[in-house]
This record gives C-alpha cells, sequence and structure tokens, in this order.
C-alpha cells in the first residue's frame, strides 16, 4: 500500500479525539510530502538538526513535533518553530526552551517526559520529580513554556500485560497532575503509543499516537 492508503487506514480507525503525529524521523521529504498531499500535518521528528532541515524545504502548515530526547545546546536551532516538545525531562531544559522562546516571542508547548519502562536506555522522570519541577518556583517563572502533557514509552516486548499496565500507570499520573493547579501548565495531552501498540494506548487512556513504520515503511 501507498504512504496515502496506509495514513487513511491509521486515520479512519482513530478516535477524534486522538491526535495522529506521523513520524517522519530519517524520511526524504519526497516521503513526507506524500502523506503530506493526503491530509497529514502533524509530523514527528527525533532530530533537531534533521527537522529544521525539513521545516525550511517543506509547507509552512505543518506542525513540527520534536518527539526524541532533547540537549540544551540545540534547542535554539528549533526555538523559532516547533509546535511541541515531547521528550522534557528536567528544569534545566525547561529554562532553555523558556530562554529561546524568549527570543522568538512565543510561547512553545511541551510535555513531561515520564518514566514508565523498565528499560535504562529510556529517558523520563518519576511522578516525584514531575510535581517537584511543577511546585517550584523557578517554574512558575518561565512564562514562554506551556506544560500542554505528558509523554511515555512502554517497555519494548511481547509482553501485553506489562505495556497496559505501564500505560495505565502513566494515565493515572496524568489525571493526577490534570486536577493540580500550577502556573504555564494545561494538561490536556498524554502522548503514549506507537506503530506496535497504539490501539493499546488509546484504550488506555492516549490523546496522541506517534506512528512512523504503520505509515512510511520500516526505516532504512
Amino acid at each position: 500500500m501507498s504512504i496515502a492508503q496506509n495514513l487513511n487506514k491509521i486515520k479512519e480507525s482513530l478516535a477524534k479525539q486522538v491526535t495522529l503525529v506521523a513520524v517522519s524521523k530519517t524520511k526524504p521529504v519526497s516521503d513526507i510530502m506524500q502523506a503530506y498531499h493526503a491530509g497529514q500535518r502533524v509530523f514527528g521528528e527525533n532530530k533537531i538538526q534533521d527537522m529544521a532541515e525539513k521545516y525550511e524545504a517543506m509547507p509552512k502548515d505543518i506542525q513540527w513535533h520534536m518527539i526524541g530526547h532533547v540537549q540544551r545546546n540545540k534547542v535554539k536551532y528549533m526555538a523559532g518553530f516547533v509546535s511541541l516538545i515531547h521528550g522534557v525531562d528536567s528544569l534545566k531544559l525547561l529554562e532553555e526552551i523558556n530562554k529561546q522562546a524568549l527570543k522568538h516571542d512565543r510561547v512553545i508547548n511541551c510535555l513531561l517526559q515520564i518514566k514508565i519502562a523498565e528499560e535504562d536506555s529510556k529517558f523520563g522522570i518519576t511522578q516525584a520529580s514531575a510535581e517537584k519541577i511543577l511546585d517550584s518556583e523557578a517554574f512558575s517563572k518561565l512564562n514562554n513554556i506551556n506544560i500542554t502533557g505528558l509523554m511515555g514509552m512502554a517497555t519494548f516486548t511481547d509482553n501485553e500485560a506489562q505495556i497496559k499496565d505501564e500505560f495505565t500507570a502513566l494515565n493515572k499520573i496524568f489525571n493526577t497532575l490534570k486536577t493540580k493547579n500550577h502556573p504555564n501548565c494545561n494538561m490536556q495531552t498524554l502522548s503514549m503509543g506507537m506503530s506496535g501498540d497504539y490501539n493499546l494506548a488509546i484504550a488506555c487512556g492516549s490523546t496522541m499516537v506517534r506512528v512512523g513504520s504503520r505509515i512510511f515503511g520500516v526505516r532504512s
């Protein structure tokens, strides 16, 4: 099937409240444009330099999501255009995003990345660390960022019960933090679920899924 057919098939299966992020990392502009012409406007990249190059080359009505681990010294390259940064895991990173957003006179939306997987290779913070950040005086002064929700990645395993437990745990944290009144914080988005497990993630409360290989085919 073509990229457009893959995309439309996934979109038809998603509930209205679920946002589809087409993960275009490693894919050429020509492939991404096929998805664009099929109506997709939200794309996810895991390398800031790649995303910046694609931003320059492609239509400006695209929403670019940074879904990979963010290095503070690279934030400046995306601060002028990024729509949502998924993988925020420290106050220092938030301070850098705020600093760069201020230079562009804009507010940048961010998700706090919570570690729910067992693998050491997965990034993220605990619920307690997230609450500590949101409760801090330093965070309350960051007027050029907006925490719009949480992101998490499940363990890479065939054990569906484990994945379900991890997604359920993240949804619980999301619902807990959502009820608290923090400045610069408006929790609406729960980004969890990828090509292999997005249906399970949605069943567990996800409002945003990150799908790559199911749309573009296996990465080379």
